[in-house]
C-alpha cells in the first residue's frame, strides 16, 4: 500500500507561516536580539519575569492530583501585567512550548532560550518541543462507531500522526462542541443517545438518553442547554429533546411535528426555534419556562433556519415553495417573505450576520441576501448539488454532492451592484456522494487561523488542508482502518481565560524538568521558566504489561473469503516481543452487533501472531485480541477494524 504524502502544517515555509500568523508574530520579530534578553527572573521567584516593563508569571497547577505527574492533566497559566500600574494586559497572543530541559551532552543544552524557540517555530526535525501550545487536533467523524484524533503539526514517515480513535457506542449522526471546545456532544440514532466526549483526554465521559432518533444537535449561545431534534417516525416522539449541560440530565422532551428538525436561537438565548419539515411548521421555545410560546406556519417543507443578529430576524427557508421566510425574533411575526426557487435548503450567515447564503441544490447554486435590507443582492453558480457552507473569516466555502470541487465565495466583493469573487479547488477525485451514507455534521471544518479549512472527501478516505491563498489542498491526511465522514477541529493554543490571564489545560508527557518557553511579540520578550514533573507509578506499571499492535497490509477485504490478520505483542519499555503465549485468541463480530466469533491465534513469527477470520458479510468486523495467561481481556488493548466489500471483478 503506497503512503499518503502529507506536508504537516508548521513542517514547512507555509506551515511556518500560518503558525506564525495564528501567534500574530514575524518570522524577523520573533528571531532578532530583543532588549533585555538576558534579564534574570526576579530574585527569590524563578516563576515571575519582569522585562521591557511588563511583569510575566508563571503556573503549572496539577488537575486531579497533588503533584505533577506525568500522564496527569495540568492548568498552565501565564499571567501578564504592567509592571507598574500592575494592570492586567489583554488582547495578547503568546506562544509556549513545554519540552525536557536539555542534560549534559545534549546539543540543546548551551542554547539560549531564544535559540530555542526559533528552532520551534522553524519545525527544524528534530528540534520539536513536547508539548506545542499553540496546536490544535483534527477530529474526524468515522462512518463506523469512532472518532479519530489527528495532530496535523506532526508526520511520521510521511503519514499523518494518529494520536488514538475515541470509541462510540453506535455510529454518529452530528456533533457540536461547547464554547471553551472542552466537550463535545455526538449524537447516536440507533442508541438513542447523545455521547459526551471530554475533549481534553479524549475520551468518553457519558452517554445521555436523547429521546427517540436523535439526529441533529444545536446548542444555545449561553452554553446552557443543548436542543436534540428527534427525527421519530411516530408523530408524538418526534419533536426536541432538551439537555442540561451542567447536570447531563434531560429537562424537557417535546412533540413538534413530523419531519427533520433544524433548530436556531437568537443571541441572548431567550428562545429557541426549532423547524419540522413534514409539519411545514417553526415552533417556538420560552428558554427561561422551557415552554411552547408560538407555532408558525412558514410553508409546506422548512428545510433550513438560521438566526442573524445583525437583523434581530430569524430565517427559514422552504425547499418546496421556495421562500425564506423573516420572522422578527421580538415579536415572533412574520417581517417579510423572500422569493427564491423551489429546491433551496441549507441556510447560513456569515460570521457577522450580514449575508445569508442559501443553497439550492436542484439548481445548483447559492442566493446570497443583505440581513440589513432582506434583498437578494446575488445568485452565484457553485459546486453541483450544493449540500454544506462554511465560513473562514474572508471566504465561505460551499461543497457539492456531486462533484470534487469545492466552491469559495469572497465575502469582502459581496454586496449591491458588485460582482462577487469566485473561486473553487478540487477537495479529492470523486464526488462525496458517491460514498453513500452520510452523516449531518459538516465536512468542512475553519481551521485555527480562520484563514484555511479542512475538507473531508468520504470517497478516498481524506481529508484535505487547504490554505486560502493556494491553487490546491497542500496536505492530505488518510485515515487509516476507517471511513471518514466529517471533521472539527479542537483548539490547544493559549487562549485569555480572564484579562491578562493566558492559559491551556495539558497533558504532561513524561517526567523529568522541562524548560517552560514563552513568547510574546509586543513588547518583544522571550524567556524560558521552569517545572518538574514526576513519575508516574501506574504509568510504569501500564508499560510493563503486554501490548498489542495489528499488522494489517490493508484495512479492505473481500467479503465471503477468509482473512490472514497478524498481530504482534509487545512488553516492557523499550518494547519486546513476548513470544511462545500459547493462548491467545481472538473474537470478531460484525458491525453494529452481532453473535461473536473466536479463533485461535498461532505465532508465526517473533512475538508475531496469526489467525485466520472468516468474513462472509459486507460490512465493518471489528477484531479484539484476548489471553487468560497475560490477564489481557477481550477490549482491554486496541483494536482493528476490517472493512468487507462486496466481491468484484478486481482486488479491492
Amino acid at each position: 500500500m503506497g503512503a499518503t504524502i502529507v506536508k504537516p502544517v508548521g513542517r514547512n515555509g507555509f506551515g511556518v507561516l500560518l503558525l506564525l500568523s495564528a501567534l500574530g508574530l514575524a518570522a524577523s520579530a520573533s528571531l532578532a536580539a530583543e532588549p533585555g534578553a538576558g534579564a534574570a527572573a526576579q530574585p527569590g521567584n524563578p516563576n515571575r519575569l519582569v522585562r521591557n516593563g511588563v511583569a510575566i508569571e508563571f503556573e503549572a497547577r496539577p488537575v486531579d492530583t497533588a503533584r505533577l505527574l506525568e500522564g496527569g492533566f495540568a492548568d498552565i497559566r501565564f499571567r501578564l501585567t504592567d509592571a507598574n500600574s500592575g494592570q492586567p494586559l489583554t488582547g495578547q497572543t503568546p506562544g509556549a512550548w513545554l519540552d525536557l530541559a536539555a542534560v549534559a551532552g545534549d546539543k540543546r543544552e548551551a542554547m539560549s532560550c531564544r535559540a530555542k524557540v526559533g528552532l520551534f517555530l522553524k519545525g527544524t526535525p528534530g528540534m520539536r518541543p513536547m508539548l506545542d501550545l499553540n496546536s490544535y487536533y483534527l477530529l474526524i467523524l468515522n462512518k463506523d462507531p469512532s472518532i479519530s484524533v489527528i495532530d496535523p503539526q506532526t508526520s511520521v514517515g510521511g503519514i499523518t500522526s494518529t494520536l488514538g480513535r475515541i470509541q462510540l457506542r453506535r455510529a454518529p449522526m452530528d456533533w457540536v462542541a461547547s464554547a471553551d471546545g472542552k466537550r463535545l456532544f455526538v449524537s447516536m440514532p440507533d442508541a438513542g443517545e447523545v455521547a459526551v466526549v471530554d475533549t481534553e483526554s479524549f475520551k468518553v465521559i457519558d452517554n445521555l438518553k436523547a429521546g427517540h432518533d436523535p439526529v441533529r444537535l444545536a446548542l444555545q449561545p449561553d452554553g446552557r442547554y443543548l436542543w436534540v431534534g428527534n427525527n421519530a417516525r411516530r408523530e408524538g416522539d418526534s419533536g426536541v429533546t432538551v439537555i442540561d449541560t451542567q447536570t447531563l440530565k434531560p429537562v424537557l422532551s417535546a412533540a413538534t411535528g413530523k419531519g427533520h428538525h433544524e433548530i436556531a436561537f437568537d443571541t441572548a438565548s431567550r428562545h429557541a426555534f426549532v423547524g419540522s419539515r413534514d409539519a411545514g411548521t417553526l415552533t417556538v421555545f420560552d428558554v427561561a419556562s422551557l415552554k411552547t410560546v408560538r407555532e408558525i406556519r412558514t410553508g409546506p417543507m422548512p428545510l433550513a433556519v438560521a438566526f442573524s443578529p445583525l437583523s434581530g430576524a430569524v430565517y427559514v427557508a422552504d425547499g418546496k415553495a421556495g421562500t425564506i421566510s423573516v420572522i422578527d425574533a421580538g415579536s415572533l411575526k412574520l417581517r417579510k417573505t423572500i422569493q427564491a426557487k423551489q429546491g433551496i435548503g441549507p441556510l447560513r450567515f456569515t460570521p457577522d450576520g450580514r449575508y445569508g447564503f442559501v443553497l439550492n441544490t436542484l439548481e445548483n447554486t447559492a442566493t446570497v441576501f443583505d440581513a440589513a435590507s432582506d434583498e437578494v443582492l446575488h445568485t452565484l453558480e457553485v459546486a453541483a448539488e450544493p449540500w454544506q457552507i462554511a465560513f473562514t473569516r474572508g471566504f465561505a466555502y460551499i461543497r457539492g454532492l456531486a462533484s470534487p470541487k469545492v466552491t469559495m465565495v469572497d465575502l469582502a466583493s459581496l454586496g449591491k451592484d458588485r460582482q462577487p469573487g469566485v473561486l473553487g479547488f478540487d477537495a479529492g477525485p470523486a464526488a462525496p456522494k458517491l460514498a453513500g451514507d452520510l452523516p449531518l455534521a459538516s465536512g468542512i471544518a475553519a481551521a485555527r487561523d480562520d484563514a484555511a479549512v479542512f475538507v473531508v472527501n468520504p470517497v478516498d478516505n481524506t481529508t484535505y488542508f487547504y490554505m486560502e491563498g493556494m491553487n490546491a489542498p497542500m496536505s492530505g491526511y488518510l485515515n487509516r482502518g476507517h471511513t471518514s465522514r466529517a471533521a472539527t477541529v479542537v483548539d490547544r493554543s493559549l487562549r485569555e481565560l480572564e484579562p491578562g490571564v493566558f492559559g491551556a489545560r495539558v497533558q504532561l508527557p513524561a517526567a523529568g524538568r522541562f524548560d517552560v518557553a514563552f513568547l510574546l511579540n509586543q513588547p518583544q520578550i522571550t524567556h524560558c521558566f521552569a517545572t518538574e514533573v514526576e513519575a508516574n507509578p501506574e504509568l510504569q506499571r501500564q508499560l510493563g504489561a503486554p501490548r498489542v499492535e495489528f499488522l494489517l497490509d490493508s484495512p479492505t477485504v473481500r467479503a465471503g473469503s477468509q482473512v490472514k490478520a497478524r498481530f504482534r505483542v509487545v512488553q516492557g519499555s523499550p518494547s519486546q516481543p513476548r513470544t511462545g503465549i500459547q493462548d491467545l485468541r481472538v473474537r470478531y463480530f460484525l458491525a453494529p452487533a452481532s453473535r461473536p466469533r473466536e479463533v485461535a491465534a498461532s505465532e508465526v513469527g517473533e512475538g508475531v501472531y496469526e489467525v485466520t477470520v472468516d468474513v462472509p458479510e459486507v460490512g465493518a468486523w471489528y477484531l479484539h485480541v484476548g489471553s487468560d495467561s497475560l490477564g489481557m481481556k477481550y477490549g482491554d488493548q486496541p483494536y482493528v477494524s476490517l472493512r468487507a466489500t462486496r466481491a468484484t471483478g478486481t482486488q479491492p
